[in-house]
């Protein structure tokens, strides 16, 4: 009877022992896969400047502060980083359909995402703005006044959930760069766009002759952007995250920000009065 007793409680201490080690096998199976190759796939935009896009004149040389973390990222773990271009909307199910290995394009950390993917710590911080006709800011004085507008936007984003929060329709669009957005607002197809302040300060700066501007009044929904990964690759993550370290103490981030952020270091928490959006579920 006592070896029926020690045999069973042997056979329980050994399944939970192998679950441990299944468990641990498939937090490591991403990252031993890419070690292997040594090659990273990162899914990017390559339109949403300055986070990822080409320089004007040139369609071979990707960059961006997103694309530069990547990049120096890939260094330190001692990986050649293979970009692949994707829409807003692609980049989350290249991940799930394993196409990519993770993707960098100014992705906002939100709940619901985690329930369904890892992200690393985050490597910018922010906060949402909106651009408007420079002429009569689209008749928007508050976020209450976009019920009945239209915002310019990819479907499944942050800012388009914002949008439709407060009863704007949302015109959807295809992996576009920043000036079909911006004339769309300004020949009235659209009448805002709601996204990052310093995407679309810096947007503005680069298409100074579309008759758009930020809105001088709102600043809304602080924002973490971070890198997103399968939910299970947690030794990628972590290796991920002990190089963004790294970078952050040495002051690499804040120096790539400032090269693609006009002397601002996006890398820190803004300090800002910011309004916090109630009853939004993201």
């Amino acid at each position: 009877m006592k070896n029926k007793a020690l045999f069973f409680i042997l056979m329980i201490v050994s399944a939970f022992a192998l679950a441990a080690c299944g468990s641990s096998d498939q937090t490591g199976e991403k990252w031993s896969e890419i070690e292997e190759q040594g090659e990273v796939v990162v899914g990017t935009s390559g339109t949403l400047y300055p986070a990822s896009f080409y320089p004007e004149g040139s369609d071979e040389e990707l960059t961006g502060y997103d694309v530069e973390i990547m990049r120096e990222i890939g260094d330190r773990l001692g990986l050649e980083v293979k970009f692949e271009e994707y829409g807003v909307d692609g980049l989350l199910s290249a991940i799930k359909s394993g196409r990519i290995d993770m993707a960098i394009n100014d992705m906002e950390v939100t709940e619901e995402r985690k329930k369904e993917f890892a992200f690393s710590d985050p490597y910018k911080y922010s906060y949402s703005t909106m651009i408007v006709r420079e002429d009569d800011l689209s008749g928007i004085e508050k976020l209450e006044d976009l019920d009945g507008k239209v915002a310019g936007g990819g479907a499944t984003t942050v800012f388009a959930e914002i949008s439709r929060h407060f009863g704007a329709e949302v015109k959807t669009y295809g992996n576009v760069t920043n000036d079909v957005y911006l004339r769309d607002v300004e020949n009235g197809r659209t009448d805002l766009i709601i996204n990052d302040y310093y995407l679309q300060s810096l947007a503005l700066k680069a298409l100074p002759d579309i008759d758009v501007t930020l809105h001088p009044d709102l600043k809304f929904h602080p924002t973490n952007s971070a890198i997103v990964m399968p939910k299970d690759a947690g030794t990628l993550q972590q290796k991920v995250n002990e190089t963004l370290n790294e970078m952050r103490e040495d002051g690499t981030l804040t120096e790539i920000s400032k090269e693609f952020f006009g002397g601002k270091d996006a890398s820190k928490k803004p300090d800002e009065d910011i309004r916090e959006i109630e009853g939004l579920d993201l």
